[in-house]
This record gives structure tokens, C-alpha cells and sequence, in this order.
């Protein structure tokens, strides 16, 4: 049976899924780039190294994001949503959603260390020092989703 995901769900798995994809466009060009992220309040919060997503969401603020749990090809849940690229320059704020998505990483990753270094620098330290750290946001304006689900086939011998 294929369906349309209602609200809750729609907002369920944006704030289960461990990785979602930024689709974005600027001078003929469409890049789709997969992410980490806290979903919260209608927002998309991520972090990134300065390079070609980051020039092209500052360029082309408007973006696309998916996220999707594919359990097989007969059942799967997607969600694809638009909003707008907002970079975020207060330095506290920067901090808690950096806090924030450190603390999502290490649940997903379930590792006990006080830094994952998973994309975003070898060492806490480095943090402010070696990386230009881009934290940013994507304040979400219409969101859809859809499903799939299939029960498995019955042996008929039984």
C-alpha cells in the first residue's frame, strides 16, 4: 500500500532520522548533499566546513531537504521538505546547537567520548582554530510525505 504520511509522522521521522540530504541550486548547478542534523521547531540545524554547499546555500538560499527510513524496497517512509538557508553568527547560539548536535552524533554513534570527532575536527580543540565552523540553519516552510508498506508474502503450503 503506498500513502501519504500524516503530520506527526511527517515530524517523527524528521526528528529520528540519523541523516538527511540538502539539495540545493546556484548558477545551473543542483548539489544534493548528505548531512547530520537536529531537527527541532521546524528547523533543520548543521554544521560544515566553508567549500561548495555552504557558497551555494549563501548564494541560493531557498533548498530542499529529505530524510527516509528504508526498510526494504516494499517499506519505506520519506519526507521532502523546502525551506530557507539561514547562517547563525551568534556565538551562543552557535554553541548550543553545536552542543546539540554533538550529543545527537555521540547517541547515534553510541560511543561514551566527550567529542565524536565525526565531521567536524580531530580534536575539541581544534574547533574555532583549524576549521572555519559554519553552523547554519534551515527554517522549514512546507513539508510532504509519503510510505510504503507491503506485508511479506505467506507461504502457501502452510
Amino acid at each position: 500500500m503506498l500513502g501519504e504520511l500524516r503530520e506527526y509522522q511527517v515530524e517523527e521521522l524528521l526528528k529520528s532520522a540519523a541523516v538527511g540530504r540538502i539539495g540545493c541550486h546556484s548558477e545551473g548547478i543542483t548539489y544534493i548533499v548528505p548531512v547530520n542534523f537536529v531537527y527541532e521547531n521546524s528547523a533543520v540545524y548543521a554544521h560544515s566546513a566553508a567549500g561548495m554547499k555552504i557558497d551555494m546555500m549563501r548564494q541560493d538560499p531557498e533548498v530542499c531537504f529529505q530524510v527516509d527510513n528504508i526498510r526494504n524496497m516494499g517499506n519505506w517512509q520519506s519526507v521532502i521538505a523546502w525551506g530557507r538557508f539561514e547562517e547563525i553568527t551568534d556565538l551562543d547560539e552557535k554553541q548550543c546547537i553545536m552542543q546539540k548536535l554533538i550529543d545527537r552524533i555521540m547517541n547515534l554513534m553510541n560511543i561514551e567520548t566527550n567529542h565524536p570527532s565525526h565531521g567536524i575536527t580531530e580534536l575539541e580543540s581544534d574547533i574555532g582554530t583549524r576549521v572555519e565552523l559554519i553552523v547554519y540553519k534551515i527554517v522549514l516552510t512546507k513539508k510532504t510525505g509519503r510510505y510504503e508498506k507491503r506485508e511479506p508474502k505467506r507461504n502457501s503450503l502452510l
